[in-house]
């Protein structure tokens, strides 16, 4: 990363060039001190002119007052136009491409007018009128010059406040997006949660009455107690964590479709057993879809489950978003004792969306926010060929919890 260095607050290189322009300036006086009508005292006013010009940008407005009351000190006492009197123009363009407002510009060019006009009648022994033109065509060039570059360098400034600006919205967006997609996640593990609860209060029952008349049956349902007391503790640990750990916005432009309608109601908490249908409801929209899956299958938690299930849903939504209706997408959903890995893959190859897809969430961002939860990891980027690959890894807990069993 290349750092500008700078001195006083202000860049080295521009520091330099003015140092270089007044140094110009000095210089200028310096060398005519013998042929000045003023002497040394004309070479002052020089020299006074070239410390002002050190300050032109930060201070263009009293830097271009000072130094025409210098160039009017010149005029008053008869010494006509100097060669050091370009630090008069150097002013003239500092003012008009640094105030903060033009009309100060306006004003040191009448200024110049006036200084023109006053230069005009000392000279000799050229007539007026070449003297005048010249004169004046050099300022009107150095005061027009100095507009265009204000011009250009305000058009610059403008656009890099508007990307701030957009960037800023761009986060802002984000952080909303995961904020509610947080929110959502925990309102679906607070349903497992209670869900899991349940079943312990029907399952504790069941052991009351059944305790005395068939202790085989009431330690099974001991067990399940247990086995399900610790799956809603596990829930109520990442529940609790979706609500307290921040989480770093994803850019905006790698977030899925946003606003696009689920097709499945609110109070339903989908399952893998749902599975099919989700797969139809895309094919519908447009997309051929197939699914293979790979080893063993297991019984999962039923946030686990939830995720799973909306990882397939958003990847497929992405696909449908991304690469259009008519695009092929193979997914397949890889069982493995420690984790199960689901796969989307498209071939890109399709036609812009006419109708909205059934979305979960905000597509990486949330797919992101859900495997994180579980301590998963989410990979996703464009193919060889064109398309986009979208995979999850889920760890699956150590010790399967056991099947939900009501008596």
């Amino acid at each position: 990363m290349i750092v500008d260095r700078v001195i006083l607050g202000r860049p080295l290189r521009s520091v330099a060039f003015d140092v270089a322009v007044s140094g110009l300036v000095a210089l200028l006086a310096v060398t005519w001190i013998a042929m000045a009508p003023g002497g040394w005292k004309a070479t002052l006013v020089g020299i006074m002119m070239a410390l002002a010009l050190l300050f032109r940008r930060t201070h263009p407005s009293s830097v271009a007052a000072a130094v025409a009351a210098l160039a009017l000190v010149q005029v008053v006492v008869g010494w006509g136009p100097l060669p050091y009197d370009v630090g008069v123009l150097i002013a003239l363009y500092s003012v008009v491409k640094y105030a903060d407002r033009l009309r100060y510009g306006i004003v040191a060019g009448l200024v110049a007018a006036v200084g023109v006009v006053l230069a005009t009648l000392q000279v000799r022994p050229a007539p007026w009128w070449s003297s005048a033109l010249w004169l004046g065509s050099v300022t009107g060039t150095v005061w027009l010059v100095g507009l265009n570059v204000r011009t250009r360098r305000l058009y610059v400034l403008s656009l890099e406040e508007r990307a701030t600006t957009l960037e800023r919205e761009r986060e802002a967006e984000a952080r909303a997006a995961v904020a509610e997609e947080r929110t959502r996640i925990a309102r679906e593990l607070h349903d497992v949660v209670a869900h899991t609860m349940a079943v312990m209060i029907v399952q504790a029952d069941g052991v009351r009455f059944t305790i005395d008349r068939d202790p085989a049956i009431a330690r099974e349902a001991a067990k399940v107690v247990a086995d399900t007391g610790r799956q809603a503790l596990e829930e109520m640990r990442r529940l609790v964590n979706v609500l307290r750990e921040p989480s770093r916005p994803e850019p905006a432009d790698a977030a899925g479709p946003d606003g696009v309608l689920s097709a499945e109601p609110a109070h339903h908490r989908p399952a893998l057993v749902g599975l099919p249908d989700l797969l139809d409801r895309f094919r519908a929209a447009g997309l051929a879809v197939t699914c293979a899956a790979s080893g063993e299958p297991t019984s999962l938690p039923p946030g686990l489950e939830l995720t799973v299930y909306r990882v397939v849903q958003e990847s497929l939504t992405n696909a449908l978003k991304h690469a259009g209706v008519g695009a092929s997408v193979e997914l397949v959903v890889d069982w493995s004792p420690a984790a199960v890995v689901v796969r989307a893959v498209d071939d890109g190859h399709g036609r812009p969306v006419v109708r909205p897809a059934p979305s979960g969430g905000h597509g990486l961002v949330g797919m992101r926010e859900r495997v994180g939860v579980y301590d998963g990891s989410l990979t996703a980027g464009p193919t060889s060929a064109g398309g986009w690959r979208v995979e999850a890894r889920l760890p699956l807990p150590s010790a399967p919890g056991a099947e939900e069993v009501l008596t």
